[in-house]
């Protein structure tokens, strides 16, 4: 079995904000990245504007530069899709159906006094296939980001399982800040035994960190019992 760490979600360097979490209750808004390659089918683009209702639930606004413009949808909890492209997909060439991906963000808290980011849990995906982009028919395009827009020969699609695959009605809390950058409690890293990148980094890179042991991980995620949700916002 194979697992992997995926990072998604705006942040400072991809859309220059942050999604809201209250920190007290673990629920969050999934605001996905813009959408920087040019090139959407027509008809198929998603905008900022469906996430509206969701942010207005925390009393906050979204910021004026990404008002109008097209988000990167990915994953799409609504469709249990995610895409990624080569080289950062190289990692799931190696996946098959029983393997796992797991999703973490980088949240702004609305709560006073919180200082700095949480980095949370906020969806799996248990892989049900892996089928190259370009396969993919018409009549699926809207289900992903990278087939909504015209995909490059080297993407990958991962459809998951639908009972046990969604994003998660409230995050659960990972990181914190350490040795100049945010990384996974050294606490969580010891309980899941690893991952492949030096000191549970969790900053935005082109590598996809694996979970050295996969089923420790799964026994720590199934203690912490989150429900699955199939929607996006």
């Amino acid at each position: 079995m194979r697992g992997i760490l995926v990072r998604i979600g705006i942040d400072a360097s991809a859309g220059g904000w942050n999604a809201p979490v209250d920190p007290h209750t673990g629920k969050f808004v999934y605001v996905p990245i813009p959408e920087t390659i040019q090139n959407s089918r027509d008809g198929y683009q998603r905008t900022y504007e469906e996430i509206l209702p969701a942010l207005e639930e925390f009393g906050v606004s979204l910021p004026p530069h990404l008002s109008g413009l097209p988000m990167h949808l990915d994953p799409d909890f609504s469709y249990l899709s995610y895409g990624d492209c080569y080289p950062r997909n190289i990692p799931l060439h190696s996946c098959k159906s029983g393997d796992f991906l797991v999703f973490y963000a980088g949240l702004k808290p609305v709560v006073p006094g919180f200082r700095g980011l949480v980095y949370a849990l906020v969806g799996f995906f248990l892989i049900d296939e892996i089928v190259p982009s370009l396969a993919v028919p018409p009549e699926k395009w809207h289900e992903n980001a990278h087939t909504r827009r015209r995909p490059d020969a080297m993407d990958l699609i991962v459809r998951a399982v639908p009972e046990k695959s969604g994003r998660f009605t409230h995050c659960i809390p990972i990181g914190e800040y350490r040795n100049r950058a945010y990384r996974v409690k050294e606490s969580v890293l010891r309980e899941w035994g690893g991952l492949t990148v030096k000191d549970g980094y969790l900053q935005r890179s082109g590598r996809l960190p694996g979970f050295r042991e996969p089923d420790r991980f799964l026994d720590w995620l199934s203690e912490r019992s989150p429900v699955l949700t199939r929607t996006n916002f």
